[in-house]
Formats: C-alpha cells, sequence, structure tokens
C-alpha cells in the first residue's frame, strides 16, 4: 500500500527531522517497516532548506514556507501524489492538515483519513471560515480517528452515520521505569526532599493557580516537599516564591524529571480544550510508573478509568492537596497494560485494510 502523510515540521513544538516524536513520526515509520510506501511531507514554519530522506521504505520530506508561503509544500505534496498514486492520503496535526489531505485525497483518486489528537476548534474559536472548511472535511474524509472516545464523539457530529475510529496516544521508547536517585542527581535535585512534578505550558489556562494554592496546603503538612516546574513559561503567570522553574528541558532530559518525582500532576481545566486533550505527559508517567494525580476531565477519566481516586476536581486546591498528600507516600499504581507505538501502528494498518 502507498500511503502519503502530510503534517507539521513542528508539532507540539518538536522538530519531527532532528527529533522524531509522537504519533505525527512512529506511525508513518512504523507503517513503512509493516512493508507500506510511505512519504511524510512536512511543512517548516521556519526559514531553512528543504530535505528529503528515505530509509527503506519510508520517506521524509521536509518543504519550508518561507518566504513565499505555503504553495510550495502544496505543489510538493501534489507532485509525490501524482508520481506514487497513493492509497491513502493523511492528514496529521491541525486543521489544515486535515483539509489539505481531504482535497489532495479527491484530487488524486485516493482515499483519505483526518487524525485529530485535540479539539482544534478550540485553539481559535473565533475563526469560523477555518472552522467550516474542517468541518465539511471531516464529512467528507473516507476515516476520522481520534485519540479518545471523547474527542471520536465531538468529531462525529460532523459524520453523521459515520464512525470515528478511536486511535489512542502512546509513548515514545525512552519513557520507561529509572532510578529516582539517579534521575534527581543527574538534573541537579534535591535526593532527600519529596518531589511534586509538573512538565508542560506554565500558561494560565491550565489551572496553575489550583497547583500553587494546593501545594501550599501540601507543605504545611509535609515540610520537606518542593514543587518543580519545567515547560515553556508565559509571561502572564507569576510563579510564587516557593515553585522551582528549571526551564524548559531538552527532550532527552524529560523521562529523568518524571522518574524524579514523587507525584506527577497533570493540570487542565473543564473546557472545550480540556476535556478533549489526552495528555502526552500523563501518558508518560504511567510508562515511567509514576503516581500521578490528574485534573478530572472527560479525556482524563478515560485514561484513568481503573485509577479514578487520581483524579481531582478541576479548580478545588483543597481536593488537590489531598490526592497529592495520598499519592506522594502511594506504592506504585497498577495503571494496568498500555500500548506502544507498534500496537497503535498495526490498528492503523487494519483501519487502512478494511475500508
Amino acid at each position: 500500500m502507498k500511503i502519503v502523510f502530510l503534517c507539521k515540521r513542528c508539532p507540539q513544538g518538536r522538530d519531527l527531522i532532528t527529533r522524531p516524536y509522537g504519533r505525527f513520526y512512529y506511525l508513518p515509520s512504523l507503517l513503512a517497516e509493516h512493508g507500506h510506501q510511505v512519504h511524510l511531507v512536512l511543512l517548516s514554519y521556519k526559514l531553512e532548506p528543504s530535505v528529503y530522506k528515505q530509509n527503506c521504505n519510508f520517506h521524509l520530506h521536509s518543504i519550508s514556507a518561507l518566504p513565499w508561503g505555503p504553495g510550495g509544500y502544496v505543489k510538493e505534496a501534489k507532485r509525490i501524489a501524482s508520481e506514487i498514486h497513493p492509497g491513502w492520503i493523511v492528514g496529521f496535526s491541525d486543521t489544515w492538515y486535515g483539509i489539505l489531505a481531504e482535497w489532495l485525497a479527491r484530487q488524486s483518486s485516493a482515499k483519505s483519513i483526518i487524525d485529530a489528537y485535540d479539539n482544534y476548534e478550540s485553539y481559535i474559536p473565533w475563526c469560523k471560515p477555518l472552522h467550516w472548511a474542517w468541518r465539511k472535511a471531516l464529512s467528507r474524509a473516507t476515516t476520522v480517528t481520534a485519540v479518545g472516545p471523547g474527542l471520536a464523539n465531538l468529531l462525529t457530529k460532523n459524520r453523521p452515520g459515520m464512525p470515528v475510529e478511536v486511535l489512542p496516544m502512546a509513548t515514545d521508547p525512552e519513557f520507561v521505569p529509572m532510578d529516582k536517585k539517579a534521575c534527581r542527581q543527574s538534573l541537579g535535585l534535591p535526593t532527600n526532599k519529596k518531589l511534586i512534578g509538573y512538565c508542560g505550558s506554565i500558561h494560565p489556562t491550565r489551572g496553575l493557580k489550583t497547583l500553587f494554592e494546593a501545594f501550599s496546603l501540601v507543605k504545611n503538612k509535609l515540610g520537606k516537599v518542593e514543587l518543580i516546574l519545567t515547560g515553556r513559561k508565559s509571561r502572564s503567570v507569576s510563579l510564587p516564591s516557593f515553585a522551582r522553574w528549571i526551564g524548559y528541558l531538552p527532550d532527552d532530559k524529560v523521562p529523568a524529571f518524571i522518574n524524579s518525582m514523587d507525584v506527577l500532576t497533570v493540570m487542565n481545566k473543564q473546557s472545550s480544550f480540556g476535556n478533549h486533550s489526552y495528555p502526552a505527559k500523563l501518558y508518560e508517567a504511567m510508562a515511567c510508573e509514576v503516581p500521578v494525580v490528574a485534573a478530572s476531565t472527560l479525556a482524563t477519566e478515560w485514561i484513568l478509568k481503573e485509577n479514578k481516586d487520581l483524579l481531582f476536581i478541576p479548580g478545588d486546591a483543597a481536593d488537590l492537596s489531598l490526592k497529592i498528600l495520598t499519592s506522594i507516600n502511594y506504592s506504585i499504581p497498577d495503571y494496568g497494560p498500555q500500548k506502544g507505538w507498534p500496537e497503535i501502528a498495526t490498528s492503523l494498518d487494519q483501519i487502512l485494510r478494511k475500508n
């Protein structure tokens, strides 16, 4: 089978050329290992040279949108499609690529998949023409996949009578249990205190005020405890004196950060974004067998369906502090079996073959 994937080069801030990451890289590359001819066509939003790499059946292309706009990317995607005559064209990473994949598939007499990992309409709710084009593409696509059932149900509204397949998140291979003391020493973190961590966007929309209030309650109970944060920090967020921000860690340090924690918090709000956000850091902490406490949303309730005692009421600092205090001396939770990218790629392969 011949498959073209369309995606931005840096989804979730990760350059897929230099820092292969997540479903955007592993699903195409693993399908190539299954014997399919796969082209992953990336659009860079930076002024940089075009890239072409080939590893057996896996072809990786990158085209820059600068200085003349995305027209060159569309032209290259059309060229590849006309040259290889793909059976499928897949749109990854956001609305634009889903819309383009469905359009290009119709132009190429191919089938189309739109894959969604968030409620993209919540990003820029005012951009109605884009949302209309997105919904039209969803209604026309051969198949739509989503990272969880809540998001799938939302997208189904644009596809009456046609199901949306659930294709869950997974973790990259480097997220495994590691020695806590060694991880802390590698990051310069204290080895004689309990550590509560947060790894992700430090932004007002994530409900971090609740975390800061909850930590004050926890510190009053425990004393020797620190709150450690890593991630991109918004200028609009003022950190309290007790919160230690260690900056934006390089990718290869994140597994050590997670494994350093006694509890990792996953913050969010119940909203059109939060209810359909399936946090990668939650999956990564589970893979590292680190206790988590997560804001209760439709998405996290599904992920932690066997461990609902690890959920707290969003915005409720007292409930969050109670869950942290309970979890901080918790034996490692039984998160149950977790699928890796090879299993998710096999599921995608089955979806392609049955449609």
